[in-house]
């Protein structure tokens, strides 16, 4: 997907609402009752040869003239990411256009006044965890015996959050078949290709595999009319922002994988929280992600229900394509009817296993458009059917980490509401 900052990457270096969507019904279902359109696309000058954004002054220009229409602030984040995608082009990180952190309701300070303590307190011991060991240990991130603020931190500064992106990528350069589970002859020929014909491997060959010139592999790199044109199909992402936290979880079936059943959220709800699981195919970061996600589903399947929903191709051969998803025996066409896309989502499930049940969302996109799900995203709804947690849009926000963190915080809020809460230190009790 989108390069690592050079900051961001030296960094980790140095320290190694409610919609109802109808069941499809054919290939091309008409919009039915209550379907979510998509945002339409922010307007660019009238007659614009996209080619022409090849040349860094015209996209300046097109961004300048985009950023004067749409003057009003704050602006929506599809105008935030088109801008950016004029003026960075593939150099764009974590925190440029609509990528940012995570929302959700679960933080230290609600951690803190769960478990009795003030805003500022610095740690959470085990002996007065409310919760499980099961869930104390998923929270506390560094084992250190203690929950402290530093194992909530997700932001892009936290040297853990560096490490693992560092570790991501490391990953998706041995995992050439793009299955998310590295195997011996990966490992032999990654150390191959790094130590170029020696018997060992050194920082600088590291490096060299690491960071390639232009920061993509050969055949990844995409130029500036390729990711505009990519944006405007909404394979980038979908134009809408989805459901903040707090709000309810639009609602929606959808049928199978197999054909089979279907899936409605709202008959979803009840004793358990809904996780809610976005990607497809051709993404190589949800792909190599992704079995964090099932590890998840594992530990907490018994506590919490999880589906998966089957979205829009982020890198098909008529879009962005990608030679590592070629040389990965990923290269798909943009499907363009539901059957099309179930017969993707079959590659999928063939390759990567999924344990969690799977869900193919209609050829128009209604899911993908209520949750703005492309090309990847992670959701935790509440018992009551609200959005308790929501990633920062893939593929840098796509956590499954800190989705399980707030996982194990909807399950403390579970339990805490059937016990009295604890008066805050400093606070008389109620």
């Amino acid at each position: 997907m989108f390069r690592i900052t050079a900051l961001a990457l030296i960094a980790a270096l140095a320290v190694v609402a409610g919609v109802l969507c109808s069941p499809a019904t054919a290939d091309e279902p008409k919009s039915p009752p209550g379907y979510l359109k998509a945002a339409p696309p922010p307007k660019l000058p009238p007659g614009l040869d996209l080619d022409r954004l090849a040349d860094p002054k015209e996209a300046t220009k097109v961004a300048d003239w985009v950023e004067k229409e749409y003057s009003d602030s704050p602006k929506p984040e599809s105008v935030r990411m088109l801008v950016a995608l004029l003026r960075k082009g593939s150099q764009m990180g974590g925190q440029d256009g609509w990528f940012g952190a995570a929302e959700t309701r679960y933080n230290w300070k609600w951690l803190a006044e769960q478990h009795g303590l003030a805003p500022d307190a610095k740690a959470i011991p085990k002996d007065i965890f409310h919760g499980s060991p099961k869930l104390f240990d998923r929270l506390d991130r560094d084992g250190d015996g203690v929950i402290t603020p530093g194992d909530l931190d997700w932001s892009d500064r936290n040297p853990y959050v560096q490490q693992l992106g560092l570790v991501s990528r490391l990953f998706r350069r041995m995992n050439t078949t793009g299955t998310g589970k590295l195997s011996r002859e990966e490992l032999d020929d990654f150390f191959k290709k790094a130590a170029r014909g020696k018997d060992h491997v050194t920082p600088d060959d590291l490096r060299l595999v690491l960071i390639p010139p232009g920061g993509y592999l050969p055949g990844d790199a995409p130029s500036t009319p390729i990711l505009v044109r990519g944006f405007l199909a909404g394979e980038i992402g979908s134009m809408g922002e989805g459901p903040k936290f707090g709000a309810l979880a639009p609602d929606f079936t959808l049928k199978t994988v197999d054909g089979k059943e279907t899936k409605t959220l709202s008959k979803l709800l009840g004793p358990k929280p809904v996780v809610l699981v976005f990607g497809n195919f051709t993404c190589g970061p949800f792909r190599a992600l992704y079995p964090e996600v099932e590890a998840v589903y594992r530990r907490f399947k018994d506590e919490a229900t999880f589906l998966m929903v089957y979205v829009r191709e982020a890198h098909p051969t008529n879009g962005w394509a990608m030679e590592s998803n070629v040389r990965a025996g990923v290269a798909v066409k943009q499907p363009t009817t539901f059957g099309e896309r179930v017969e993707v989502c079959n590659q999928f499930c063939q390759r990567l296993k999924p344990e969690i049940p799977v869900v193919v969302d209609e050829i128009h996109d209604p899911v993908n458009t209520a949750y703005s799900g492309v090309p990847a995203r992670l959701y935790v709804i509440d018992t009551k059917g609200r959005v308790a947690y929501k990633n920062g849009r893939g593929p840098f926000g796509f956590r499954a980490g800190e989705m399980e963190q707030a996982l194990v915080m909807s399950l403390l809020e579970i339990s805490s509401a059937k016990e009295p809460k604890a008066a805050p230190v400093g606070r008389a009790p109620r």
